[in-house]
């Protein structure tokens, strides 16, 4: 008789969602580094929109002022949103921190939009019914 020695097993996870639970761990380490690396990134782009709307025709106007502060808004958001994500504890956990911040974020929209529409509206308004303002 031959002997077959035995063959070295894998150990068998004791509960499924260990690998989903190490593989969101992992997603999450590489949201802080990810974080981390485009903090620069987004404040370059603020300064930018911030740039681009005071050279605007609108420049200092009540429309220029809220689009600085919903694009402020909108990256704060972003920002908590990942840091919120990154410390999920599961899956369904990161699930849920998606699904409130998605819905936080077309409720944000609509009054942003509903907001920018008024103030685009006085403004223009405002530039047609006295075009030489400026000069």
């Amino acid at each position: 008789m031959v002997d077959i020695p035995p063959q070295k097993q894998e150990p068998i996870l004791a509960n499924p969602n260990d690998n989903a639970d190490r593989v969101l761990q992992q997603t999450g380490q590489a949201v802080e580094q990810t974080m981390a690396q485009t903090r620069g990134a987004m404040e370059q782009y603020f300064n930018f929109i911030q740039n681009a709307l005071s050279s605007s025709p609108f420049g200092g106007s009540e429309l220029t002022e809220k689009m600085q502060s919903f694009t402020a808004d909108n990256i704060a958001s972003a920002q908590k949103f990942v840091q919120k994500l990154g410390q999920a504890k599961d899956f369904q956990d990161a699930m849920q921190i998606q699904t409130e911040y998605m819905q936080s974020q077309f409720q944000a929209f609509g009054e942003q939009t509903r907001s920018l529409a008024e103030s685009f509206t006085k403004a223009t308004t405002g530039a047609v019914k006295n075009p030489f303002r400026n000069y």
